[in-house]
Formats: structure tokens, sequence, C-alpha cells
């Protein structure tokens, strides 16, 4: 009688455990609130549907095939010799490789119309794009853990809160400071990474107000979990009354304030900053924010002037060094292996062929291997 009872108990524990983990999912990527968001939910539903198109005809069989083809069933079809069925090949082949087509067909146009650089061409399936309506400029940067967020064309900027006007488009400028991170808010369009020295782009709208959680999808250390923000969707009055009230209140993130948030810091609350230096969001993606740094353009800029020629030159050496004989530009340079002589030219790294090599370093094996007892006086002999 215990026995049952724990079969019972049991049965039913793993027939709750499913709902109780789907009641943690708060299903945002299936409760979309931006037009590229609900795109991207949309092909989820289509792929889902065209591979279920195989999944549950195959369930479905294997019920039935093991339903009549039990062994108390003795009016079924024996059939020993069976080897071979051209309809039965055509179906299991052209219904996958069609699904598989159509499944590559909507990958391709997805990829192409949902690109994040693009951008966007409409508010809704109903609505399109104003073209006398600016994108508004949002640059994200990702930090030990936790999202700064620079309005650059309204001159304020917060820390986990990012605020939106609703059926505006947005651009997105983002970068990282020294770790690779995901920016994602799921109801607001796909994730896409922040690199450190790297700068990309996404475009989004918002359709409908409402609060929103955006948060890191990749994994960057012991903060990670708790690097969150809040999405807030708002009316054109209500974002102007927020960017108000913003700028009345905090202070400026200038220099020092910044090099003092980028430290790694957990579970940080909303902040908030009246103003901002205006190339903050620049130095940031050429690592030089902090004072006597050089910027990495300028670094690039330095190396690719070395020849003494301009980057932009299609001249024959444009970036190589001063001395070097180099192809014309775009062609693949002819290795010294080739070159015999003094065709191989001169240089800090080619030893001259007039330099004699001592015994000991011409035999590398005898650098390399220990000292074995006797073979230094079998040499010597």
């Amino acid at each position: 009688m215990r026995e049952d009872t724990t079969m019972s108990t049991a049965r039913r524990f793993l027939t709750l455990l499913p709902l109780a983990l789907l009641s943690a999912c708060h299903g945002a990527v299936l409760d979309p609130a931006g037009d590229i968001a609900l795109q991207q939910r949309d092909i989820i539903y289509i792929s889902t549907a065209l591979m279920l198109l195989i999944i549950v005809p195959v369930m479905a069989l294997i019920v039935v095939f093991a339903w009549r083809y039990r062994q108390s069933n003795k009016d079924a079809t024996y059939d020993p010799h069976f080897d071979h069925s051209t309809a039965l090949e055509l179906v299991i082949w052209s219904a996958p490789l069609l699904i598989i087509i159509c499944l590559g067909a909507l990958t391709w146009w997805s990829t192409h119309l949902l690109d994040p650089f693009r951008p966007v061409n409409r508010v809704s399936a109903e609505k399109a794009v104003d073209p006398k309506v600016k994108p508004l400029v949002v640059q994200v940067v990702s930090l030990d853990w936790k999202w700064l967020f620079i309005y650059p064309e309204q001159g304020v900027a917060t820390v986990n809160e990012l605020v939106l006007p609703v059926d505006r488009p947005v651009k997105f400028d983002l970068t990282s400071t020294n770790m690779m991170n995901t920016f994602y808010a799921p109801t607001l369009a796909g994730m896409i990474y922040t690199m450190p020295g790297m700068r990309s782009t996404m475009h989004a709208v918002l359709n409908r107000p409402g609060t929103f959680e955006g948060m890191s999808a990749n994994y960057s250390g012991a903060g990670f979990a708790n690097m969150r923000f809040k999405l807030y969707g708002v009316d054109e009055g209500g974002f102007q009354g927020w960017v108000a009230r913003v700028k009345a209140s905090g202070p400026v993130l200038d220099t020092n304030r910044y090099l003092a948030l980028e430290k790694p810091s957990e579970k940080v609350p909303a902040l908030y900053f009246s103003g901002v230096d205006g190339d903050l969001f620049d130095r940031v993606f050429n690592r030089c924010v902090a004072p006597g740094t050089p910027c990495m353009k300028d670094v690039m800029r330095h190396d690719m002037q070395a020849g003494g020629t301009h980057p932009h030159d299609p001249r024959a050496g444009a970036g190589m060094p001063s001395g070097r004989n180099a192809p014309p530009h775009g062609q693949k340079p002819e290795g010294a292996i080739f070159k015999q002589g003094e065709e191989k030219g001169d240089g800090p790294n080619r030893t001259s062929p007039e330099a004699k090599e001592a015994p000991a370093s011409r035999n590398t094996s005898q650098n390399l291997l220990p000292a074995t007892p006797g073979l230094a006086r079998a040499h010597a002999a």
C-alpha cells in the first residue's frame, strides 16, 4: 500500500514539474512590444510549424505501426522479404527536403530583412516610418556589471534604465569597456554583441507603452546574473518630461565620474546624470577615457602612416615601413624563400650569410637533449 502511495506521489510530481518550470518563464520573447521583436516571434512560430509537419506525423505513425503490427494482430501483413518501396522513399526524402528549402528561404529572407544595421522602415505592420521623424540615438556601453545609456542629443545619461518614446525609431550605438557582452531586450528586438574597441549598431522601435526588462545574454563574470536594466515605453510627452527631470537632478557624467563608474560593481540601482561629456562614447570606443591614454584611432593612423604615405594612398608601399620593397597595392608579395642573395634585401631579422655560427648553436640537438653519461667522452674520442 505504501509503495502504491509513493508511486502515485512520484507520478504527480513528474506531471507538475514541467508546469513549474514553465511558470518561471515570463514569455517576453512571445509577448513583443516592438515591431522587430514581433517579426522575430513570427519567425519562431513559422519555423516551429514547419518542423512540426515532420515531428507530428512521425510521432503518430509510431503509435499506428506499433498498434497495427503488434504480435497479437494476426491480420497484419507480414512480408519478411520487403526491402524497397519507391513511393515510400519519395515521401521519406521529399517532405524533409521541402521543409529544409522553406526554412533556408525563411532564414535568408529574415537575416536580410531584420539585419540590426538596417534602419527600420515601418513602425508596425499597419504604419510606415514618417521620413520627417528623426530616429532617437542612444549610445550603449556595457560595463562590469551594469549598462550605461547616453542620450547625446538630449545631453543626459542613465545607468540600468532605458526610456524610449513609443512609435519612434531608435538607433543604438553599442560598445563595451573590457568584456564582451550581449545587449538583449527581448520585447524590443534581438540580441547584439558589444565588444571592446568595436562599435555595433542596432535599429528598433517600440510599439506600446509599458515596463519591460533587458539583460546581458553573454556570461561576463561574477555579476552577470544581476546585469539587468529596466526598459520603459512612454509617449513623446512622457519622454520629454523624463528628460527634463533627469536634467534637473543628478551630477554631470565627466571623465572622473565615468572612471569611477567603470569599476566592477553588482546590483547597481538606476543612476541619472544631468549632463555628459560630448565625446565620452567615442573615447570609450577608442579606449582612451583615462587622461594621457592614446586613442585607438590615433594609434592606427600612426601605424598606417609609418611608411610615409597616407592610408588611402593607392600607391605601392602604402602603410609599409620605409625601405621595404612592397608589391603594387593589392598584390601578394613574393616570399624570401624564392629569392637569392642580395634579392632578399636586409633587415633586423635577417642573418648575414657571411656570419659564422658557433658549432654548438648549429647543433640544436646538442642544446635540447639532456647530458647523457659517457656521451661527452665518446665525442671527445
